[in-house]
């Protein structure tokens, strides 16, 4: 069986990271048998990441290389049914996603109006002599990282004004469709599936949920395919 190595469920989500609720949702789509291996510390994982997957003894890092793997290995592409223009528009709007869109996320929980949440959730565990050290490392180098990738040296309304311009480009492009690329679900729904859902928890609102609900479209169909998905969390 599949083992997916991720964090634990927290704040009423499958997951709190996208990456790893996009490996779980793109399981369930696919209909491969997995359990969840729950994994508080990512350091041990290679490149310090997760998710990461043990498939029949083999790891595997990294959401896309994870699905690059279990495509080839199961031989399930959900991108079948696109043409190369339309897979190269998916993937341009994916990098968006995952490249940008995540930032903006990870300054909102990690450095602006959620840290405190965040920091309670993820490190409230820890002996109370390192309970208040370790968050400070740890806050410390996501902020390097936010610099190193050039968001974290933005203006704080500059960060949501990029989140609120890609967010404005998914519902243009999504209009009235069920799926992302027309009638039929790809690989960019679980991708969008995972990060619109993520920022959408009830347990922590934020700015870029806000922005989110600006868009009726996107609150439709990350409602819908959260539902079918992930009924166990999102069920109506």
């Amino acid at each position: 069986m599949i083992e997916l190595h991720q964090y634990p469920r927290n704040f009423g989500l499958p997951n709190l990271s996208p990456f790893c609720m996009k490996v779980e949702a793109w399981l369930r789509v696919a209909g491969l048998e997995y359990k969840v291996v729950k994994c508080p510390d990512p350091r041990k994982a290679p490149m310090g990441k997760l998710p990461i997957i043990v498939d029949d003894g083999e790891l595997v890092p990294d959401s896309c290389l994870i699905r690059d793997h279990l495509s080839q290995k199961y031989n399930i592409d959900l991108d079948a049914h696109l043409d190369a223009q339309q897979r190269a528009v998916s993937h341009a709007f994916e990098v968006m996603v995952e490249e940008r869109l995540y930032w903006a996320i990870v300054f909102n929980r990690w450095v602006d109006e959620n840290w405190i949440k965040l920091k309670k959730q993820a490190f409230g565990h820890l002996p109370p002599v390192v309970r208040d050290v370790v968050p400070r490392m740890v806050q410390s180098k996501v902020k390097r990282d936010l610099e190193g990738h050039g968001l974290g040296l933005h203006e704080v309304e500059s960060v949501y004004e990029f989140a609120r311009r890609d967010l404005e480009a998914l519902s243009d492009f999504l209009a009235d469709k069920p799926f992302f690329m027309g009638d039929k679900l790809s690989n960019i729904d679980v991708t969008l599936c995972a990060f619109l859902c993520g920022v959408m928890a009830e347990d922590l609102p934020s700015r870029i949920s806000e922005l989110v609900s600006e868009f009726d479209n996107l609150n439709a169909y990350r409602r819908r395919l959260g539902s079918e998905l992930f009924p166990d969390f999102f069920g109506e």
